[in-house]
């Protein structure tokens, strides 16, 4: 599967942005979505995750309350809004899949960048 992340850009302090991952193939409802974020000089972190049929998220702890991820199957298509942003949230985000049962992720997009001023 071939991911696309699109979306970023620059915002203030308190802004909102919404990420979206476009997927190619036949499969994509077949795969676990996650997002990851790399900051400069930092190492890439986990940010959040949903299931093949949207049935379960989970967020790291410092996203949670003001990021939330959906999936669009019939558009193959996962989002993450992401509102009450902090500075701290700057950084390149990620899409990534994964087979269900399988720990690691095995494809991943381009990445996207978002900037948060203060």
């Amino acid at each position: 599967v071939q991911l696309q992340a699109s979306g970023g850009g620059l915002v203030q302090a308190g802004g909102s942005l919404r990420l979206s991952c476009a997927a190619s193939g036949h499969t994509f409802s077949t795969y676990v979505m996650g997002w990851f974020r790399q900051a400069p000089g930092k190492d890439r972190e986990f940010v959040a995750s949903i299931t093949r049929g949207a049935g379960r998220t989970d967020y790291a702890d410092s996203v949670k309350g003001r990021f939330t991820t959906s999936r669009d199957n019939a558009k193959n298509t996962v989002y993450l809004q992401m509102n009450s942003l902090k500075p701290e949230d700057t950084a390149v985000y990620y899409c990534a899949a994964r087979s269900s049962g399988v720990i690691t992720y095995d494809y991943w997009g381009q990445g996207t960048q978002v900037t948060v001023s203060s």
